[in-house]
């Protein structure tokens, strides 16, 4: 197989035949390490701002920055404000655009009475939420913000206090919420984290790679495992696999730990002979249309496993 490192790699010439311009840029920046600067590149990436999903999407948005609702941020699932700004950030949206400006002023203002009730009254709720809140307000550029700060507090707050612990997983520690937070925190550059969010960063990794094995999910639970734990899609939105979880690892420099080799190992056991993954879109029906093009759920799995394993043995 040709290095991932070369556009004459044949999986990456198929990435690059997608319709979908976010993929298109995305495989430039993480697989071919291009940059703006490169003609290609910056055509590609401008395109993500002038058609396929994310115009699409940002033509829903009310002026006032929300969708679908005004007080229904959460739901519906996967429409609503909420998970649109998610998508975006994924997607690879510019920060500069107005609807990314509006979208994330209008969840820090939604949220921001909560969040300092949370911390008041020292509540427990969903991690996950506030680090997926936390990855598109920091992709806007709001880190500096009083009430992302106040986001982060929370999440170190909650992590000392439950330990990743979710009502919805029978207050038992929730994987997917420890990703979910950690994904939150490492959207914030190295240089800008404090003692207490490297403190809180390391509480999820220890977490996640000494609580238990990836592969396995040997993570204390109250009942079956998730299938989508082991499987490879595109978008998750709150949920998280394998895939997912090593993407995170990698944005933390995390990635030589045994556990995360052995995940390295089974997502390299899982390429087809076309050099490929083969993916799934479980949320495809409920989140807006034309977010994927012809065959686009295999080329973002795939995208993302040729990402994580690069500078890696193969």
């Amino acid at each position: 197989m040709n290095s991932p490192h070369s556009s004459d790699n044949p999986a990456i010439s198929w990435l690059l035949q997608s319709s979908t311009p976010s993929l298109r840029w995305l495989t430039r920046k993480n697989l071919l390490d291009q940059t703006l600067l490169q003609p290609e590149a910056r055509t590609d990436y401008q395109a993500i701002q002038t058609e396929g999903p994310v115009p699409s999407i940002l033509g829903e948005q009310d002026p006032e920055g929300w969708w679908v609702y005004r007080r229904h941020y959460y739901s519906p699932k996967y429409k609503s404000t909420h998970w649109s700004m998610l998508l975006l950030t994924e997607l690879d949206a510019d920060p500069k655009l107005p609807g990314m400006q509006r979208g994330a002023e209008f969840m820090l203002s939604a949220t921001e009475k909560e969040v300092k009730e949370h911390l008041q009254e020292k509540t427990q709720k969903y991690i996950c939420f506030y680090g997926n809140l936390l990855r598109y307000t920091i992709h806007a550029g709001m880190l500096e913000d009083p009430r992302v700060g106040r986001v982060l507090d929370y999440i170190s707050q909650d992590t000392d206090l439950y330990a990743f612990r979710c009502p919805w997983n029978g207050d038992l520690p929730c994987a997917w919420g420890a990703v979910r937070a950690l994904w939150g925190l490492a959207a914030i550059p190295l240089a800008a984290r404090t003692p207490q969010v490297q403190g809180t960063i390391s509480a999820g990794l220890d977490f996640l790679l000494n609580g238990g094995t990836l592969v396995q999910a040997d993570y204390p639970t109250p009942g079956k495992i998730h299938p989508l734990w082991s499987r490879l899609s595109f978008p998750l939105f709150y949920s998280a696999d394998i895939l997912f979880t090593l993407r995170l690892l990698k944005e933390l420099d995390a990635l030589d730990h045994p556990h995360a080799q052995e995940a390295l190992d089974w997502l390299l056991a899982r390429r087809t002979t076309a050099g490929i993954w083969r993916g799934a879109s479980p949320y495809r029906r409920r989140t807006w249309p034309g977010l994927l093009g012809p065959d686009d759920q295999h080329r973002w799995v795939t995208l993302y496993a040729l990402t994580v394993l690069k500078d890696q043995q193969q």
